[in-house]
């Protein structure tokens, strides 16, 4: 598994480094989105999550959740459009999951998506990913997540 700055970054998921947003593909065309360690960490503790709700539309590069942290609020942003087909109803109820399980327990929504086979190749996979997320914390100035 990757690590960098002290962040994990499984191999088994795809990335959208700039959006700091992981992907898994669940078969059927549908996608589990989440955010990485990197963010969770960047944002600090989560104290609220709010997703798109089951059946609304995401387009591509849009939000399909809103966040909120002592430090920061705004958009979890989905690398693929399509429509929410489930959301994680206990990070709703407990948002901290995020900062404790990001890439298990702490995933977002789940999307039905369009045109998945062209974003796909727009993601890095998690083997691939350690040398653009290291420039990426070294750009925004983000020392890890020890």
């Amino acid at each position: 598994m990757p690590n960098v700055r002290g962040c994990n970054l499984p191999e088994d998921r795809l990335y959208d480094v700039q959006n700091h947003t992981w992907l898994e593909e669940l078969g059927n065309g549908k996608i589990r989105i989440g955010m990485t360690a990197v963010a969770t960490a960047m944002a600090g503790q989560l104290v609220a999550f709010t997703p798109k709700k089951v059946g609304r539309s995401v387009k591509p590069g849009k939000s399909c959740a809103t966040v909120e942290s002592g430090k920061w609020v705004g958009p979890a942003k989905s690398a693929v459009g399509g429509e929410v087909i489930e959301v994680n109803s206990l990070l709703v109820d407990q948002p901290s999951l995020a900062n404790d399980d990001p890439y298990e327990a702490g995933w977002m929504v789940i999307i039905q998506a369009e045109d998945w086979d062209n974003v796909k190749t727009s993601l890095l996979a998690g083997a691939d990913v350690a040398v653009p997320y290291e420039a990426k914390m070294e750009a925004d100035g983000f020392d890890g997540c020890d």
